[in-house]
Formats: structure tokens, C-alpha cells, sequence
């Protein structure tokens, strides 16, 4: 029999299960979930809205749905957080920012209606950066969130609030975006896995601007890739009202034996060695289940995707701001700098970049198509201070704000996909994931290639001394 206290540590897998046999309820699990999130989230500051009541009443219609034999999905009745930049009905929405302090919307945005309407049990949302533009957690509302795996360290930026929730058992799905790496490196730095889905496969619309061109997207932080896949099962799907998500309809296949490009490193800059150490054992893991597996060197450059993806972003936010009356004295001094940073591009500027961000996506098609993934470490540093905005050393080097981001950036400007497989996890420094990528539109070839990964390997996220 399973503690009430033990059903905030299974993972939504397990959760159905009960609930179909009935060795508990919705309402149990919701129960366990909250209190975890009483004992433990003062501590790691990470959920930052809550709403248990309706959470309770979607727990209670869950109950009798599974009596009755009727789920609605594998995730009916799942408790789950949402990220503070997707809009939840009856939630506060806030972007990490003053501006939004008071905002709270009166529908859920398209992403979030699918889950609902799937059963998904929303009772908080999670801390996110001012406007989710850095690579740490903390905002000018709610302050610093901490990493359970490693308590004065950050969880990583900027769904790192929702990963802090799932690796403390604050609800077993965090529902983030990645415009940048946001869900995978967190996911790597908590130890839990993180999809990054292509651009098309979840339909957009009803949500905060989208100052990031098309390179956020939606998608789930769990403990287990089960999780994960039935996530991503209900968010993916056509919907009219965003043409792009016409992309969901692609039945692309790997071929036989799936071929990965492994790429360690990016052109000279630093990663960890411990990373480094294990980014090499889990590419042997893959010639071990039969993938073709060769050391190549990255088709991108670091420098030159973060000079795009800042560009985008700085733009994008300028461009938002402009329309806020006096938004200058309500945003913290990393928003200043960078919308102003951003108001100084032209719209030749712009132009520019979006047609550097076709080249690279071009590039990209042609890179695939010699190969069916690409395997990289998630992040390139382990985690840092929980307070400071990135690590301004990796393995003896100095680096700049996006150092440890170098491995996830050109996924978002090119619109792959990609998953974070937690390989190990160390004392005080939080975990170390690998990133699989594959080109746009080969979401489920990627993630069954990950499946039989897991099914398959030795590898698992425990110490590493």
C-alpha cells in the first residue's frame, strides 16, 4: 500500500495506474502534493501562485471519472504546475514581472486548455525570470528558487521553477517553455527529463506576446519520460487558429540503425569535465542498443547563435515594452538594459537576423539529413549560485552570460526537437543531462529512440563521486 505522503514522489505513470485499479484518487495524490508543497516550498521557492481550491474540484471530477471508467487521458487527474508565462484560468499570470503583478487572464491559453480539457489537475504556478530572458530563477516578485538536488544552487533558467517543483515532489508534471534551452537545461540541472517539441507540434494563440520569434515552444519537465510522452500526446495536435501546428500531422521515421551525430563540444568553448566524462559515456550507451555513432563537429557556431538569439530577444522585448506606459520604473535592471539594448536595433537589423535564422535553418536540413539525431550535453556547466544570473567560469575559463547555454540555442533558432535524458547526478551540484535533438518534425522517431534508450541502458542519475 502506498503512504499518502509517497504519492508525491511516483510519477504520473504510476499515478494512472492507481487511480485505474483503485488504490487511491485524484484527490489523494492532490493531497500529497500539497503537502510537499507546504513542507518543502518555502525552502526552494518555487511555486509562487496557487489555487488548491479549484484544484481540488478538477481532483474530485477527475475521482469519478476513473470510477466509472471513463479517463479522459493518461493524464486525467495528474496534478500539475504551469510556468508563470502561460496564462491558467483563475491563476495569476505575472512574467516574472511588476508590469503583470495584478494580471490574472480569464481563459487558458491554448496549451493549457488542451491538458484541461485532458483531465490535468492545475493547482500552482512556478517562478520564472523577469519576461523568462535569463538562464537562472529569480524575478523581482518572488525572488531566487533553489535546486532540491543541491539547495544553494540555481535550478537553472527559466522553467527552473518547474523543475524545482518536480524534483521536490511538488506535482510529478511541470508544463514550461523553451526559447532558449529553458526546459532542457533546468531538467539537466535537476535531474529529471525535459522535451523541447519542434516548432508546429503545440499549437500557439491566447497567451503573452511571443517576443522570441517562433523559437519558444511548449513543453513538459517530468521524472520520467512515460510522463513526457503522455504530455506531449495531449498538447501536440492541429489546431486551426495557429497554422503552424499543421506540423503535427508528420509521420517521419528514423532509419535502421539510427545514425547520431555526437558533438561534444562547441568549436573551443569550455564544458565541464565531469559533463564532458559523461556526455562520452552516454554516446558508447547508444552504440551499445545498436545506433551508429560518430564524433562530429557542431554545424553552428556558439557565438554566432547567441549574437541571433539575443538579438531576437532584446528586439522582441523593446518592441513589447514600447507599448507599456511607464514601464521603465517597474522592471528590474536586466529588462532595462536589454530592451534598451533592443530599441537600438533597426528593422534592417531584424531583418537581418530572421534571414541568418532561414540560412541556419536550411543548414540544419541539410545537417539531418545525414543523420537521424544529434547528441550534445544539455548544459555545459553544472549548476551555479542559486542568486548569480550564470557561471562566469566553466572548467577554468571565463565565459559570458550564455556559456553554459552554448549546446540549446540553435535547437530553438532551427526548430528541432529535443529531449534531456538525466544521466547522473552529483553531491552538491545538482545533475548532469545529455541532449538528443533531431530535425523539425521527427518528435516521435526521437522520443521512441529515447524510450528504447532508457528501457536499454545502465546509465542512471545517481551520484558521481
Amino acid at each position: 500500500m502506498v503512504g499518502v505522503d509517497d504519492l508525491a514522489d511516483l510519477t504520473a505513470y504510476a499515478l494512472a495506474t492507481g487511480y485505474r485499479c483503485a488504490a487511491f484518487t485524484p484527490v489523494d495524490a492532490l493531497e500529497a502534493v500539497q503537502a510537499r508543497y507546504e513542507r518543502d516550498n518555502a525552502l526552494i521557492n518555487t511555486v509562487i501562485e496557487t489555487n488548491w481550491s479549484a484544484a481540488r474540484e478538477a481532483a474530485e471530477s477527475s475521482a469519478g471519472r476513473w470510477r466509472e471508467g471513463k479517463a479522459l487521458s493518461a493524464v486525467d487527474g495528474v496534478p500539475m504546475t504551469v510556468k508563470d508565462n502561460l496564462l491558467v484560468a483563475g491563476m495569476r499570470a505575472t512574467w516574472g514581472s511588476r508590469i503583470y503583478e495584478g494580471f490574472q487572464p480569464p481563459a487558458d491559453e491554448a496549451p493549457i486548455a488542451r491538458l484541461r480539457e485532458a483531465g490535468a489537475v492545475f493547482f500552482g504556478k512556478t517562478n520564472v525570470p523577469e519576461f523568462t530572458l535569463q538562464g537562472y530563477t529569480s524575478s523581482p516578485l518572488f525572488g531566487v528558487t533553489r535546486n532540491p538536488r543541491a539547495i544553494a544552487r540555481t535550478p537553472g533558467g527559466s522553467t527552473g521553477g518547474g523543475a524545482a517543483a518536480v524534483a521536490a515532489g511538488i506535482g510529478p508534471i511541470a508544463i514550461g517553455t523553451d526559447g532558449g534551452g529553458s526546459i532542457r537545461r533546468p531538467a539537466a540541472h535537476c535531474g529529471l527529463f525535459g522535451f523541447k517539441p519542434s516548432v508546429g507540434q503545440v499549437p500557439r494563440h491566447g497567451g503573452f506576446a511571443q517576443i522570441l520569434h517562433d523559437f519558444e515552444v511548449v513543453g513538459p519537465i517530468a521524472r520520467s519520460l512515460e510522463d513526457i510522452r503522455a504530455t506531449f500526446a495531449v498538447l501536440r495536435g492541429h489546431d486551426a487558429r495557429d497554422p503552424r501546428s499543421a506540423a503535427a500531422f508528420s509521420s517521419a521515421a528514423f532509419g535502421k540503425p539510427p545514425r547520431i551525430a555526437f558533438v561534444p563540444r562547441i568549436g573551443d568553448a569550455p564544458v565541464d569535465r565531469r559533463i564532458a566524462d559523461m556526455a562520452a559515456k552516454t554516446a558508447r550507451s547508444f552504440e551499445a542498443i545498436g545506433c551508429i555513432v560518430e564524433e562530429v563537429s557542431a554545424p553552428f557556431d556558439a557565438d554566432t547563435t547567441s549574437d541571433l538569439w539575443s538579438e531576437i530577444a532584446a528586439t522582441g522585448l523593446a518592441w513589447h515594452l514600447a507599448s507599456i506606459n511607464g514601464w521603465r520604473e517597474k522592471v528590474g535592471p536586466a529588462t532595462l538594459s536589454t530592451a534598451v539594448k533592443g530599441a537600438g536595433h533597426t528593422a534592417f537589423d531584424y531583418l537581418d537576423a530572421l534571414r541568418a535564422i532561414e540560412v541556419a535553418r536550411i543548414q540544419a536540413g541539410i545537417f539531418f539529413s545525414g543523420w537521424d539525431a544529434m547528441l550534445t550535453p544539455a548544459t555545459a556547466a553544472l549548476a551555479w549560485q542559486a542568486d548569480q544570473p550564470f557561471p562566469e567560469t566553466i572548467d577554468g575559463r571565463a565565459v559570458g552570460p550564455r556559456g553554459h547555454a552554448v549546446f540549446t540555442g540553435w535547437m530553438n533558432l532551427v526548430g528541432a526537437a529535443a529531449v534531456t535524458l538525466p544521466v547522473a547526478m552529483t553531491e552538491d551540484e545538482g545533475g548532469i543531462g545529455m541532449q538528443l535533438a533531431s530535425a523539425a518534425g521527427f518528435d516521435g522517431p526521437l522520443l521512441d529512440l529515447a524510450t528504447r534508450w532508457v528501457s536499454a541502458t545502465a546509465l542512471e542519475p545517481a551520484p558521481e563521486k
